[in-house]
């Protein structure tokens, strides 16, 4: 699968277009800290890429009975919301190089994300991103958000190609096994360091940054191996 050129492209939204994590977990430590538990940095980072559900899950687990999720969640949001409303949402480079190498070659594209449709539109809107996507599939779109396959499945159908003539650019573990369990070849980003091992190993190509993608695209739509 990784010695063609493809027809489409299907991007994550956070910590890929959007450099969105930091705030996600500032907003997390800051609820969880306020309500006396101070969790390890390497658990926040575990987190990358992981819908709500499964967000909610794994503190539960790691905070135990005593935890007030429902406060939790009151808290961290209002910590999130008071900083984007202040600042924005930032992009992240490379992102518009990528767009232009999709025009010059006419590859359409999508977002493909496991928030739900109306956290994703008012993100992009908050990044100056309003109008850059024509299809949004989001995490309450489908019956089961990524790792399960079924966003990027319903991605290629909207770009009316088959995911196997897709290229999935994702930053996380979580987003990289969603990619490959649909079919569609994977370009690992990484938003955190040290990378993912699992995601560098299974991912089909590593890349540094989204300036990266885009002449890595423009060399395979030239010159298809």
């Amino acid at each position: 699968m990784t010695d063609r050129h493809w027809r489409a492209v299907i991007f994550d939204m956070d910590g890929l277009v959007l450099d969105s994590e930091p705030t996600y977990v500032q907003a997390w430590q800051a609820g969880a800290d306020e309500l006396g538990f101070a969790l390890p940095a390497e658990f926040w980072d575990s987190l990358s890429g992981c819908s709500g559900k499964i967000v909610t899950q794994r503190l539960q687990v790691q905070c135990g009975p005593g935890f007030n999720l429902h406060k939790f969640q009151q808290l961290s949001s209002d910590y999130w919301l008071a900083h984007v409303q202040q600042h924005g949402i930032a992009v992240k480079p490379g992102f518009f190089a990528v767009l232009e190498v999709l025009s010059l070659y006419r590859l359409p594209f999508c977002l493909a994300t496991n928030s739900a449709l109306a956290a994703a539109q008012q993100c992009l809107a908050w990044a100056g991103l309003t109008d850059v996507f024509s299809y949004i599939v989001a995490g309450d779109m489908v019956a089961a958000a990524k790792p399960a396959p079924d966003i990027f499945l319903r991605a290629a159908a909207e770009l009316a190609q088959p995911v196997e003539d897709c290229l999935v650019l994702e930053d996380s573990p979580t987003g990289v096994s969603a990619a490959l369990a649909a079919g569609a070849s994977c370009v690992f980003v990484p938003s955190l360091q040290p990378a993912d091992t699992w995601a560098v190993e299974h991912a089909d190509f590593l890349m540094a940054d989204l300036h990266q993608v885009a002449d890595f695209i423009s060399v395979r739509q030239h010159h298809p191996l």
